[in-house]
């Protein structure tokens, strides 16, 4: 997998390319926690990501919990219809965990 970390002002946008799961997790969370404490906002733009696993959803997850404790934003576009597909699915299953933060709202709209 190959992915960049852009940094502009306040705002780190990290952009995947390829699969996320239990192999690419790992460098994925490295590098958002290698930011420097200037970051007040985070956005995963996943437009790049077609299939993600539940590694990708302990990302999602992680960060969620990371940008909370870091008094950061985060922010998630981009989603594929694979990775919008678990997240519903993840929504279905385990609706403790707040995954329509993750979900575009237009989606969600339709969805109700």
């Amino acid at each position: 997998m190959f992915f960049s970390v852009t940094e502009a002002g306040v705002t780190a946008v990290v952009t995947p390319r390829g699969e996320i799961d239990s192999h690419t997790l790992p460098s994925l969370l490295d590098s958002v926690e290698q930011l420097p404490q200037s970051v007040t906002a985070v956005t995963w733009d996943l437009r790049h990501t077609q299939f993600i696993d539940v590694a990708g959803l302990h990302l999602l997850v992680h960060q969620r919990q990371a940008c909370q404790d870091a008094r950061r934003t985060l922010t998630v576009i981009g989603l594929d219809r694979q990775p919008q597909r678990l997240l519903q699915l993840a929504r279905e299953v385990l609706p403790d965990g707040r995954w329509d933060d993750f979900l575009p709202a237009g989606l969600l709209a339709a969805a109700s």
